[in-house]
């Protein structure tokens, strides 16, 4: 499963839209999340119609803040404008250069809405496989990761050794629902593999 954050200031319009029509395209295996840096109240009220008036209802979708699990938790990232408070994703950052529906009158909110729809199938037919293979989120834990394991392991190991058998172990957590535990997880399983006579993540 790899996971896709739309993020915008106020989670309230088109990172709200930009995850419906994620969920509506996407195939099983790519989900979406939303969220913002300073959330409204609950999603503008034109932004709900425009998108009833496509079939999707977010009237009860409730704008939430970001946070450090859903950045760490993120394979990709499109933010909306944020400026100085985009997020830390390990992964990809994408930036799309839509307006903000906010106090904009319907037939305005309709365009964004449409232009936020077509970003979405583009983003899926043309990266939907570098979504799924991406491996900058990996390749950033293993190069935090391996300085402290060099340093601990450099008279037993060798560089090679402890490179591969990090990135062995890191390759368990790919997947996993929650980020915010893999490097200490990681690294403890890591040093425990290099401490052993023999490596089992790579049987060295």
């Amino acid at each position: 499963m790899r996971y896709v954050l739309f993020v915008c200031t106020h989670n309230a319009g088109r990172s709200q839209m930009a995850q419906a029509f994620f969920e509506r395209y996407a195939p099983e295996d790519l989900r979406a999340e939303s969220a913002g840096s300073a959330p409204a109240e609950s999603v503008w009220p034109d932004v709900v119609e425009a998108m009833r008036e496509v079939g999707i209802d977010l009237s009860s979708r409730k704008p939430q803040k970001i946070d450090l699990e859903m950045q760490l938790h993120a394979d990709w990232a499109i933010t909306m404008h944020c400026e100085d408070t985009c997020p830390y994703v390990p992964g990809v950052v994408e930036d799309w250069d839509v307006e903000d529906p906010a106090g904009k009158p319907l037939e305005v909110v309709r365009r964004i809405r449409d232009d936020i729809e077509a970003r979405v199938k583009r983003l899926l037919a043309e990266h939907a496989d570098d979504i799924r293979s991406d491996r900058t989120a990996h390749s950033r834990r293993l190069e935090r990761l391996l300085p402290q394991l060099v340093a601990e392991f450099s008279e037993t190991r060798t560089p090679e050794q402890i490179r591969a058998c990090t990135d062995a172990v890191l390759g368990r957590f790919d997947d996993a629902a929650v980020r915010s535990f893999v490097e200490p997880l990681a690294l403890r399983q890591t040093r425990d593999c290099l401490r052993a006579e023999t490596c089992e993540a790579l049987a060295v």
